[in-house]
């Protein structure tokens, strides 16, 4: 963070001082870390007053001054140093944090949006360029291809795994300073109006849209209502900014027509007219043995030859939005194809490929899924299993896709079919709810399949059914919404016998 007295903050969060005066707030500068964790405070840090599941963070921060924060910025006077904000009369900040009871979590919440606000408008006014991704899936992936792809132009700054909420999205603001170059800002919402609210606290001059699916379905109501959502995003964007669309979602594609900024669009397809300017688009696309897709990246700045370090055909949106924005802030194509080559996946149990020292092959994409994440790893896993004269084994370990309301059961249904008709060799459903069985009876009445598929209670049945059946050579995927974690069934996989850690 830049370096700001106490006084200085307290002034912008509108909070009064407590346990400080305000001479030594004037002299007190915070010029670490913003945190809400006081195991991660450092010197010169601000420490966030948080309810937590088990315990409230008011009572950690002696802990965290004694650790090295300056002050803490809390909702009720805490013995030490601190900015205190009140909050505001049936005030919550449900869904963010759960465990908000008196309204304390929102009133911090509001105070660290003020104070990410104020940073973000003097580090734009010195340079900084921000750059906003959202979209249903594929969001992470492409935040951290964007930091790849950005890397070679200047210092970046990203969000690490998926903090793209009313917490997590200030928190990233506030970890750049006058040395950053571009502010990656992943934006995700649970109502209307998130994304737009998020986007007032840093204004992006660059906005990416990728795709409009079904993910939260069960909080919106429908794709319309999710589409409308993610188009606040680009309404963000100021006429002199830049929008990149993938055009390959009609959704996506109507976006257009509600922002004043220009328009990029980005498609596997050639355009109409291939000379337009403000397309970036792939050639014919193949996959390598492990789906690392390879084409021809087309843009009005010439073409250029590429392989992907990440895994998985659904890569290549994510991949040609992030050179879209790289064009835009200046790089080349070589400096785009050496980067978006070399590019692995950042964020933890995200598409990552791990092949033990006996062969067999570990996707762990256990972080997230929806339904368009989880066929495109079904997908992923059946061409690795294709690829030899002699076809691998197949397995796909899958747990709940969450938030998908009264879709679960459709949703779920389908994947298990899903499965049968890409032959998946072994189907393992972790979890016993009715979505989880709606998966199993899907592949059992697709294909007759017997015993093919099979359901087990949990993490632990789920680890003991492979450790008996996987064998040298075979191809497992892992994957579920974090929430039924199966990131516990993918270590232990990969740190099998004669197990690497090493990723090809």
């Amino acid at each position: 963070m830049i370096a700001m007295s106490v006084a200085e903050i307290a002034e912008i969060v509108g909070g009064r001082l407590c346990d400080i005066t305000a001479s030594q707030a004037a002299q007190t500068y915070v010029d670490g870390t913003v945190e809400f964790d006081s195991r991660r405070i450092s010197s010169g840090g601000l420490f966030l007053a948080l309810p937590g599941a088990r315990v409230d963070g008011h009572e950690h921060a002696a802990a965290a001054v004694a650790a090295g924060a300056v002050a803490v910025l809390a909702a009720r006077p805490v013995g030490v140093p601190a900015i205190v904000v009140d909050p505001a009369p049936g005030d919550r900040s449900a869904g963010v944090l759960e465990h908000d009871r008196d309204g304390s979590g929102a009133a911090v919440l509001a105070a660290l949006a003020a104070l990410a606000a104020a940073v973000a408008a003097r580090l734009v006014a010195g340079g900084l360029r921000i750059i906003g991704v959202t979209g249903s899936s594929g969001k992470t992936s492409t935040k951290d291809l964007l930091a790849a792809v950005l890397a070679p132009l200047g210092e970046v700054v990203a969000p690490p795994g998926s903090f793209n909420n009313e917490l997590g999205h200030p928190w990233t603001v506030l970890r750049a300073t006058e040395d950053t170059a571009y502010l990656i800002l992943e934006m995700s919402a649970r109502h209307r109006g998130n994304i737009a609210a998020l986007a007032a606290i840093a204004p992006p001059s660059i906005a990416v849209v990728l795709n409009v699916g079904t993910a939260h379905l069960g909080e919106f109501g429908s794709r319309e209502a999710i589409a409308q959502t993610k188009a606040e995003l680009p309404q963000s964007v100021p006429e002199t900014g830049v929008v990149v669309l993938n055009v390959d979602d009609p959704a996506v594609a109507a976006m257009a027509a509600t922002t004043a900024a220009r328009v990029v669009r980005v498609s596997r397809v050639a355009p109409p007219d291939a000379a337009e300017a403000d397309t970036v688009w792939a050639g014919p696309v193949h996959l390598d043995p492990l789906a690392r897709p390879r084409f021809t990246l087309h843009s009005a700045a010439g073409s250029v030859e590429l392989t992907l370090g990440v895994h998985g055909d659904h890569q290549v949106g994510n991949a040609l939005c992030a050179a879209a924005v790289a064009l835009e802030c200046g790089a080349t194509l070589d400096q785009v194809a050496a980067a978006l080559g070399r590019a692995q996946p950042a964020s933890a149990h995200r598409m990552a490929v791990h092949t033990r020292a006996d062969g067999v092959t570990v996707i762990d994409d256990s972080y997230n899924a929806n339904p368009d994440s989880m066929r495109a790893g079904l997908q992923a896993l059946a061409w690795m299993a294709r690829q030899q004269q002699t076809p691998r084994r197949s397995f796909a370990v899958l747990g709940e896709m969450a938030e998908l309301g009264e879709d679960a059961i459709t949703e779920h249904d389908r994947i298990g079919r899903l499965a049968v008709r890409l032959d998946v060799s072994r189907l393992i459903v972790v979890g016993t709810g009715r979505a989880m069985s709606a998966m199993h009876h899907g592949a059992v009445m697709e294909g007759s399949w017997g015993a093919e598929s099979i359901m087990v209670a949990d993490t632990d049945a789920a680890s003991a059914v492979l450790d008996r059946e996987v064998r040298p050579g075979d191809v497992v995927l892992v994957k579920a919404s974090n929430s039924a974690g199966l990131a516990a069934v993918a270590e232990a996989l990969i740190a099998g016998p004669g197990g690497s850690d090493a990723c090809p």
